[in-house]
């Protein structure tokens, strides 16, 4: 299934500073960073489980937030692009 995962994190200190590198991170290790605190992710239902019980850890509630959008497995008729930067096939061969 396609999730969307977009989080905001207060970088107003230290810690927020190091909280939002460690969770765009894990969001690197899951995903396909599609803009700056956004990413989309092909997961089955345990990787989603785990992602969002890793990325829950690392935030504080009082001042970052995390939001998760399940497009499922269907998912192509539901993403549109428009502008700069072509989309990439989320289940093709990812070259660095």
């Amino acid at each position: 299934m396609l999730v969307l995962i977009s989080y905001d994190v207060n970088t107003e200190d230290a810690a927020g500073k190091r909280r939002l590198r460690r969770v765009a991170r894990q969001c690197v290790n899951y995903g396909q960073r599609v803009q700056n605190s956004v990413f989309e992710c092909l997961l089955d239902a345990a990787q989603y489980r785990q992602v969002r019980h890793l990325l829950e850890e690392l935030i504080d509630r009082e001042k970052d937030s995390l939001r998760f959008y399940n497009l499922g497995d269907h998912y192509h008729t539901r993403v549109e692009h428009v502008g700069a930067h072509p989309s990439y096939d989320a289940e093709g061969v990812l070259f660095g």
